[in-house]
Order: C-alpha cells, then sequence, then structure tokens
C-alpha cells in the first residue's frame, strides 16, 4: 500500500487507537508542544537538525540533504526498531501479529523532508503509512481555529476555597462533560497554585491540549471553573475568555470560615518558605501591611490568621473580577452552601442548572 497524505482534518477524525502518531522532528522541538498523543521519532537531534538547516539556508538544499542522509543512514535499523517497541508498548496495536495491518502516521513541521524520509522508511518495512499534509503547522492552525468558535459554557464561580476543582472531579466521575482548566494548566491559579513546583506546559502546548478538548464536547454544554484569562504563566485564548465571561455563573456562596478551613487542609501542609514567597508575589497588591503582618503571622505558625489576610484579599480580587462581566444580573445564579462539600454542592449545583 502506497504512503497516503491526510488532511488535518481527515486526521482529526481518524480512530487513533488503531495507529500510531510520530512526531519525527527533533527533540526540543517536540518538548516545546506537540500534537497531543504524538511520541517523539525524531530523524535529527538538535544538533544535527541545525547543521542541516544552516546547510539549507546558507548552501543549498542538495547540501543539506547529503549531510541529511549522512545522519539518517546509520539510524535506520535503530529507527524501525524503535516503532516496533512503541508497538509493543501500546495496548491496542501490540495484538495485531502482521504489522502490515497498523497504521502508522508522520509529521515533521511542515510535512517536508523529514516526514517523507521516515514514511519512506516505514513503508518499506511494510507499515502502513500516513503523512499529515501540512504537518505540525498545520494542527497548529487547527488549534487556533478552535478558539474562534462559540462555545456553551456553564461557569462554576465562588469565592477561592469554595472546593471548585472538587465539583470538576464529581462532574468528571458522573460522566457529566467537563474541562478542567486548572489541570490543563498544572497550576491552581493564584500566587500559591504551583507550590508542588511542576513545571507548566508552553503557553502552546497548553492551547494544543485545551482545543482537543473543546473539539471533543463541541456539542455539549461545558462545565468549566471560573478563572482570571491567567493561569499560572499561561493565558486563556482571548476570544476564549470572552465567551465563558459571557455566560450563565453559579457562584457557590460558602462561609468565610468554611473556606478559610478547608484551604488551611490544602495549602496548610507546605512548607513556611514557599509560602512566604508566594506573599511575596503579591506583596504590592495586597498592600505592605497586610504582607508583612500575614508574613508574621506565618512565622510565628499562626497559619490560620495568615491565610485570613490571603482569603479576604481573594474574594476583594475575585469579586472585582466578576464584576467585570457583562450582564451580570441576568448571568449569574447563587447558590447558598453550607460548607466545602464536593458531593453536596455538584448536587447543588446541577438542581439550579435543570
Amino acid at each position: 500500500m502506497p504512503i497516503q497524505k491526510i488532511t488535518i482534518d481527515e486526521f482529526i477524525t481518524m480512530d487513533t487507537s488503531t495507529c500510531l502518531l510520530l512526531d519525527v522532528r527533533s527533540p526540543s522541538e517536540y518538548a516545546h508542544a506537540h500534537i497531543p498523543t504524538a511520541l517523539n521519532l525524531p530523524l535529527f537531534i538538535d544538533e544535527e537538525r541545525k547543521i542541516v538547516g544552516t546547510a539549507y539556508k546558507q548552501e543549498s538544499k542538495e547540501k543539506a540533504i547529503k549531510l541529511g542522509l549522512n545522519f539518517f543512514g546509520p539510524k535506520m535499523n535503530d529507527m524501525i526498531e524503535a516503532v516496533e517497541k512503541l508497538i509493543a508498548e501500546n495496548k491496542g496495536l501490540r495484538k495485531i501479529k502482521d504489522h502490515q495491518n497498523i497504521s502508522i502516521v508522520l509529521h515533521c513541521w511542515r510535512g517536508g523532508m523529514r516526514s517523507a524520509g521516515v514514511a519512506w522508511l516505514l513503508d518499506l518495512y511494510g507499515f502502513k503509512v500516513y503523512t499529515i499534509i501540512g504537518g505540525y503547522k498545520a494542527y497548529r492552525n487547527w488549534t487556533l481555529q478552535q478558539f474562534e468558535l462559540t462555545y456553551q459554557f456553564r461557569v462554576i464561580g465562588g469565592y477561592t476555597g469554595s472546593g471548585k476543582t472538587d465539583i470538576i472531579s464529581t462532574l468528571k466521575n458522573k460522566s457529566i462533560p467537563n474541562i478542567d482548566l486548572e489541570g490543563l494548566a498544572i497550576h491552581k491559579g493564584s500566587a500559591f497554585g504551583n507550590l508542588n513546583a511542576i513545571k507548566q506546559p508552553s503557553q502552546e502546548m497548553f492551547e494544543n491540549l485545551l482545543a482537543k478538548e473543546l473539539y471533543k464536547l463541541r456539542d455539549e454544554v461545558i462545565w468549566i471553573e471560573d478563572e482570571s484569562q491567567r493561569i499560572g504563566d499561561l493565558n486563556l485564548p482571548i476570544k476564549l475568555f470572552n465567551n465563558k465571561q459571557a455566560c450563565p455563573i453559579f457562584f457557590l456562596d460558602i462561609p468565610f470560615e468554611e473556606r478559610l478551613q478547608f484551604i488551611l487542609k490544602d495549602y496548610g501542609k507546605y512548607g513556611k518558605e514557599k509560602l512566604v514567597n508566594g506573599i511575596m508575589r503579591i506583596k504590592k497588591r495586597l498592600g505592605g501591611l497586610d504582607a508583612k503582618n500575614a508574613i508574621n503571622f506565618l512565622l510565628e505558625d499562626d497559619i490560620k490568621n495568615c491565610f485570613a489576610i490571603l482569603l479576604k484579599y481573594y474574594d476583594k480580587h475575585y469579586w472585582k473580577g466578576l464584576q467585570s462581566c457583562e450582564n451580570l444580573n441576568q448571568i449569574l445564579t447563587t447558590i447558598p452552601c453550607d460548607n466545602v462539600d464536593a458531593v453536596a454542592n455538584t448536587e447543588a449545583l446541577l438542581s439550579k442548572w435543570k
């Protein structure tokens, strides 16, 4: 079967459980951002890519191809074995005995020589090979197009410490369509949102992940948490953010003390140094006196009074952001809740929605 070229729309609708998606760009390109579910099978390592690219720009296409072949030739056997290993590690594909029945989808940056070279090799070996027309660049264009669409969001609102993330998890357990924005961003959305020091994805990768989730749920009512446009170092695409701002908001009205106790359980486990650093990040907005008092309470092991200062600040900050929504009176539904209970509050949320 000859190598088949497919459009990005044809790829999007493919059943990826029956194929292996391989990104043949260099490791640094892949690490920066890639198509979700793609695995990296680099034709060139970063230094080799630099050498070939320089030759292409400064000398000629022919010179670049010859250099590329010098790098590619010795790797051919290893690349085939690497693909066989990836297939063996895939639960669905390893059941297929004849590798000629396994589909491999390849792409590079623009669907050029890198994907063409690897496609030739794998086709020669007997795999069923597809290449994406336009490569990763075509996928990025598709990603950005998803943010131009309008979605049916239902927004879970509430002050800090209302357990909104836990409600997203509860909705997921109930198979109710939702997108965990903080989960995709690997950040809890405040100055204290990344105390675990887990690296966030690049903006580009975050958008790729988000677009995939939006596409899956494009015809559904989608529950999301009420976020500011910025989540840690990442930003929600502006048109998507404006879309969210115009959608119905279900505000969980939970007493301050209940939320404070919830915050203490969540953040109280972290060391003083990390918490002080978090306070220093918002010192200017918090105000010098409140920042000083919060740090002093923390150093005196009075975490409750420290967090009470911070919670009042975030309550004020959230309320200000909420007021930026147009037609707030028409889109806001307030739901009184006695405490932070994900299961009970989810039921209260859904009863108001229906």
